[in-house]
């Protein structure tokens, strides 16, 4: 299982970057650690693999484009492939530890309009409006699956039929899911034709939020006008693109400072967040604390990690 401990995005797309993912085995199990404070989370990003996961410790937060669902210790979840999402942390002084198994529906169809496919894999896949499962350990259905969720991370790599039995457990996984979405299942949503656009334009932010960018610059790489830019990034993300660059530009800061010894001048600079003072204050605006003293409280923990 790879250790991950940041989310990387694929260059020229919004598209979550998977190490070690091969066409042979379209299929990766990492085990994700974020501190609480700044460094909170995970951008808006997707992927065309279907996500399971299972919370070990402290709380998480998914957002996708329907809400808002907290996962405490003990929870777990399936996200759809190609569904727009964030996660963050809650606050606590507790790391947020997270299990997930990432991997192409034809993992368990075998090929793409196969019989599994038709009768198992799509009407979960395809399923009108269906971005996000949520598992409680407290609804007995629920607890069985989370129950065999948990028990996957256990296989190891090195065993005999590692392959298959992993397949086999899956598996039992997706059909428990299967049975879960008949009743969980929303009302069919109206499409959203401009979830395309705005996944453009937040690959544009990520690419260029080093630079000094404006909002006709982000409206003009999704061939939309400014005010569309606008009513795409509020009714999906909830948030304007102006916020949404600052957002990435400081989460770009909060990692440097707790993985590199930049002066934070120079970390001002790099994220395109103006003189150190101007960065001091919009720093202490979001996080309440100045960038040294989130340096001082995040920097030793970070190390401890890595070593």
């Amino acid at each position: 299982m790879k250790d991950i401990h940041g989310v990387s995005l694929i260059p020229g797309s919004n598209e979550e970057l998977l190490p070690d993912f091969f066409p042979d085995f379209p299929y990766i199990a990492s085990r994700t650690e974020m501190i609480p404070g700044g460094n909170t989370g995970v951008p808006w990003h997707w992927h065309h693999t279907v996500e399971l996961f299972y919370v070990e410790s402290g709380t998480l937060e998914y957002t996708t484009p329907e809400g808002k669902q907290l996962f405490p210790a003990g929870w777990g979840g399936f996200v759809n492939s190609g569904v727009l999402h964030q996660t963050r942390t809650v606050s606590g002084s507790q790391p947020v530890v997270t299990l997930l198994h990432l991997f192409e529906p034809d993992f368990l169809a075998g090929a793409p309009g196969s019989r599994i496919d038709q009768r198992y894999i799509r009407p979960l896949t395809s399923a009108p409006g269906l971005e996000i499962l949520r598992l409680s350990p407290e609804v007995p259905e629920q607890a069985a699956i989370l129950s065999l969720l948990q028990g996957s991370f256990t296989l190891s790599e090195m065993e005999m039929g590692y392959e298959m039995e992993l397949r086999y457990r899956l598996g039992k996984i997706w059909l428990g899911l299967l049975e879960l979405a008949k009743t969980a299942m929303p009302m069919p949503s109206s499409h959203r034709p401009g979830d395309d656009k705005l996944k453009i334009m937040l690959q544009y932010v990520h690419d260029h939020f080093s630079d000094p960018i404006r909002v006709e610059q982000i409206a003009q790489s999704a061939h939309v006008s400014k005010r569309v830019c606008f009513r795409l990034f509020q009714d999906s993300i909830h948030t304007t693109p102006v916020a949404y660059l600052t957002s990435c530009r400081l989460q770009r800061a909060c990692r440097m400072l707790t993985e590199t010894d930049a002066p934070i001048t120079r970390i001002a600079y790099d994220c395109c967040l103006g003189s150190s003072s101007y960065f001091g204050k919009l720093f202490r605006m979001h996080f309440g604390c100045s960038p040294a003293a989130y340096r001082g409280k995040w920097q030793d923990r970070y190390k401890e990690r890595q070593d």
